[in-house]
């Protein structure tokens, strides 16, 4: 990843499904009220990611086209602010309205995505991202592709490269082997 471009990140947006998860999505309802329910699978490095990108002092954010009380409650649990999800204008629209709330460029944001519904968002961030498995078209406009799908640590991999990039993750390393953890 080119270091000029990673240092000029401030904001990381992340598609929630095939990326943040494998892009399944588990439909069940509640026994007693048969409330529908939706269920995500995250994966623990992702977590783990998101707080270092966090503790380097990057805004980081939930951007979804599908609303999902599982994505908003793992977005609570780290400490997400800025989350759209299932926004009827879009994720080009949100994503505008989140980085004029951070006081961002489009050029100092980076997205990570693997669908169509990314494509409007990566053909204006400053730094595009893609899975691995992420559809031809999404690859083709991505400055960055990873090597692992979407909920195995695909977030996790984006994050080193980033903060690596941005010569920050030795330091990070170092701050959450001394300290166990990071607060939120």
């Amino acid at each position: 990843m080119d270091r000029r471009l990673a240092k000029s990140v401030r904001f990381v947006s992340l598609d929630v499904d095939g990326v943040l998860t494998d892009g399944s999505i588990w439909v069940g309802a509640d026994a007693d009220l048969g409330a529908p329910r939706d269920l995500r699978r995250f994966h623990a490095l992702d977590g783990l990611a998101i707080r270092m990108m966090q503790r380097a002092g990057l805004v980081v954010a939930f951007l979804s086209g599908k609303r999902s009380a599982a994505v908003r409650l793992r977005a609570r649990e780290l400490d997400i602010a800025e989350v759209s999800l299932g926004s009827r204008k879009g994720k080009l629209s949100a994503l505008r309205g989140m980085l004029a709330r951070r006081g961002c460029t489009w050029d100092q944001a980076a997205h990570l995505g693997d669908d169509l519904t990314d494509l409007a968002v990566m053909e204006r961030v400053g730094l595009p991202a893609a899975v691995v498995g992420a559809v031809p078209e999404v690859r083709a406009g991505a400055a960055w592709v990873g090597t692992v799908p979407g909920g195995e640590g695909a977030v996790r991999e984006f994050a080193e490269v980033l903060l690596v990039a941005r010569g920050e993750w030795d330091r990070l390393v170092t701050e959450f082997r001394e300290g166990g953890r990071f607060a939120g």
